[in-house]
């Protein structure tokens, strides 16, 4: 599904953001990617969502080598991925349904599938009732759910959850996280970068750790620190 290939990303400072970065990620794994700000995961999305490329290494998405693409591929490798962020990034001009849909018109999609799939996608983030209102009309979990439905429209086999609970209250966002787990369930792939180390703690999946750029922790059913 994933592979990093002794990955190098460096920039044109001189400061090196990963440093020989090797992980393999299967189908259907749910994996949590921790480490102190500024160990290397932002660094590690923006490279599999094509923002930045590697200095060194290769990156496979989907048995394809997507280390250096020309521009104009760049849409097709991210319509395998979805990607939900802390802050939500919602079109505030339209409403929770036109905010989904959106995702499926930039793709092409025909009018006639956009109106039976957004209500189905609502439903299954429990957002029926909430279709014609606008992101101000939300609550945080509401618009991070929006934004979950948003990403999985499109039926991606990748799911990138950068901080997905950041803001948001404890019990909201195991609300969020119970969604992520059904999501998953149904065979996405799951990368979340995040620093909520109850929810890592609790939920047992991988965790991979970095730290100035380097794995130094890589393990099935992990927790946030292990006192490294």
């Amino acid at each position: 599904m994933i592979d990093f290939v002794s990955i190098t990303k460096q920039y044109p400072n001189g400061a090196k953001a990963l440093r020989n970065i090797d992980i393999h990620i299967d189908k259907g794994e749910f994996v949590f990617l921790v480490g102190a700000s500024g160990a290397g995961k932002s660094t590690f999305i923006k490279l599999l969502l094509k923002e930045e490329n590697p200095t060194k290494g290769n990156i496979l998405f989907n048995d394809l080598d997507i280390t250096y693409v020309r521009n104009r591929k760049i849409p097709d490798i991210r319509r395998g991925m979805g990607v939900v962020f802390q802050d939500f990034r919602l079109l505030e001009n339209k409403t929770v349904f036109e905010n989904v849909a959106f995702a499926m018109e930039i793709v092409g999609s025909p009018s006639k599938e956009i109106r039976r799939k957004v209500p189905s996608i609502l439903s299954m983030v429990n957002l029926s009732t909430k279709a014609n209102c606008y992101p101000r009309e939300l609550s945080g979990g509401e618009q991070q759910r929006t934004s979950i439905a948003r990403a999985i429209v499109n039926n991606p086999r990748l799911l990138i959850a950068d901080e997905p609970t950041g803001n948001l209250d404890p019990d909201t966002a195991w609300d969020i996280m119970k969604l992520l787990k059904m999501i998953n369930r149904r065979g996405t792939t799951i990368l979340m970068a995040t620093h909520a180390k109850d929810i890592v703690d609790c939920m047992k999946r991988r965790v991979i750790e970095l730290d100035a750029g380097e794995v130094v922790r890589d393990e099935a059913k992990g927790v946030y620190d292990n006192g490294y």
